[in-house]
């Protein structure tokens, strides 16, 4: 019998059931990823790994900052990194934003939401750093560390807040091993995941900016938990991603007890864990992902 064939009526055994049509796979969570510019930094680090997890990929970058670094810009990052996740799986949307502009958190939302759909997770692991200290940081390098790390970060954390439909305790949205099962009341999908540093000594503005972000997440744990949403902010802790010299990278690996630099994937894999169903448990902390590194 061909396959288009059908078995007689009058045959012996009976015909088999039709097979059934495939489920339609269920949609993926979307995550919006801020700084993502460069293939080896921690917030491509963290792209990747959400895409490998189930995750849609909404990311932003902002290539005038990487061009006035001493690493420069790297043509066609964004590009790259967005055909990466994809062939992990994931839809994405990669989105050049001036975080100084107080109307880009709006602007960023607007586009993910048209070409993904509503964001589930939102991780912030872009940054303003030019190294400065308390004599020598003029006023506008100081306004801009805190526009870009500060002031950004709570217009975006604000817009999710504003945006977000997750119901609180809901049982989808944030994917990972055994996703979807076991959630309590309360325990929603939303998820905010920011980065810091304790940095501060020669690199006050930035230093300083990243200890305004920690509060403002920080309360966003509670000021969003009514609509399911956990906030957790993560020090990745000394991880070279091109802007250490040889000596600075030799003394902070001694200072390590596991004698080494932390890597983005280090970072990745905790904040992986945070969006998952299993890190819902993990709200309003400040943690410290960093080999054991000394302040």
């Amino acid at each position: 019998m061909t396959i288009n064939e059908q078995p007689s009526a009058s045959h012996e055994q009976a015909a088999p059931e039709p097979a059934t049509a495939p489920a339609t796979a269920p949609a993926r969570p979307v995550a919006l990823i801020t700084g993502v510019g460069r293939s080896i930094g921690i917030g491509a680090g963290i792209a990747r790994q959400l895409a490998a997890s189930g995750w849609d990929i909404a990311f932003t970058y902002w290539t005038p900052y990487d061009r006035r670094m001493e690493w420069g810009a790297e043509d066609g990052a964004a590009a790259s990194i967005a055909r990466e996740l994809e062939k992990a799986g994931a839809r994405t949307a990669a989105i050049e934003a001036d975080l100084t502009g107080p109307d880009a958190p709006i602007r960023i939302f607007d586009e993910a939401e048209q070409r993904l759909g509503p964001v589930t997770a939102l991780i912030l692991s872009h940054a303003e750093s030019v190294d400065s200290g308390l004599l020598d940081t003029t006023v506008e390098a100081f306004d801009r560390h805190f526009a870009v790390n500060t002031r950004a970060s709570w217009l975006l954390i604000r817009e999710y807040g504003l945006r977000f439909r997750g119901e609180p305790g809901s049982r989808s949205g944030a994917p990972g091993t055994g996703a979807g099962t076991g959630a309590g009341a309360g325990a929603g999908a939303g998820r905010i995941v920011a980065l810091t540093s304790d940095h501060t000594v020669g690199n006050l503005p930035y230093g300083a900016s990243k200890g305004a972000l920690d509060r403002i997440t920080l309360a966003a744990a509670h000021e969003l938990a009514h609509l399911g949403v956990t906030a957790n902010v993560v020090n990745p802790g000394p991880v070279d991603t091109g802007w250490m010299n040889d000596e600075l990278r030799e003394a902070l690996t001694q200072g390590t007890p596991l004698g080494r630099l932390g890597t983005p994937q280090d970072t990745a894999h905790l904040v992986d864990f945070l969006c998952s169903q299993q890190g819902q448990w993990v709200n309003g902390q400040l943690l410290k992902s960093n080999g054991g590194a000394a302040p």
